[in-house]
C-alpha cells in the first residue's frame, strides 16, 4: 500500500506575542516536520511581525520565541512565504526580516533562502494548492 505525503501549510495571520497562536504554530511545525511531513509556512496580515529582526519582549513578560525560527531550515522547512502586500500595508521590507536558510545537501550543503515574498495572488495559490491548511 503506497502511502500519500500531504502538503501541510501553516498560515501565520496573528502578531507574535499577545495571544499563543504564533508560538504554537511554530511549536505544531517543528513538530511535523520532525516526522517528515512536508511543510510550508505562510505569514499574511500581521502574522509578518513574527519574522521581523530584533524582538524584544522582556517589557511584556513573553518568552521571546523569534530565534526558533532560524532552527527551520534543519527540520528541512524550506519553503516560507510572506505576502508583499501585508509587508508593505505595515512599512516593511525583505530587510526588516530574520534571514532563514536551509542548506542544500546536493549543492556541498549551500545555503538558500528559506523565505519567497509573494503577491497576494500567488498567495492565494500556494493556499489553493496546499492538501490541508492549518490557520493561527
Amino acid at each position: 500500500m503506497s502511502e500519500t505525503i500531504k502538503n501541510f501549510l501553516y498560515l501565520n495571520r496573528r502578531a507574535p506575542y499577545g495571544s499563543i497562536y504564533a508560538w504554537e504554530a511554530l511549536e505544531v511545525v517543528l513538530i511535523g516536520a520532525a516526522f517528515d511531513q512536508d511543510v510550508s509556512l505562510a505569514f499574511v496580515d500581521d502574522g509578518v511581525y513574527q519574522l521581523t529582526k530584533g524582538h524584544n519582549t522582556a517589557d511584556i513578560g513573553m518568552k521571546n520565541f523569534s530565534p526558533t525560527f532560524a532552527a527551520l531550515g534543519d527540520y528541512e522547512v524550506k519553503k516560507i512565504f510572506i505576502e508583499q502586500e501585508s509587508l508593505d500595508e505595515r512599512g516593511l521590507t525583505l530587510d526588516d526580516l530574520q534571514h532563514l536558510v536551509w542548506e542544500d545537501e546536493d549543492e556541498d550543503y549551500a545555503e538558500k533562502d528559506s523565505i519567497k515574498v509573494v503577491n497576494r495572488t500567488e498567495m492565494a495559490a500556494i493556499m489553493d494548492g496546499a492538501d490541508v491548511v492549518f490557520s493561527f
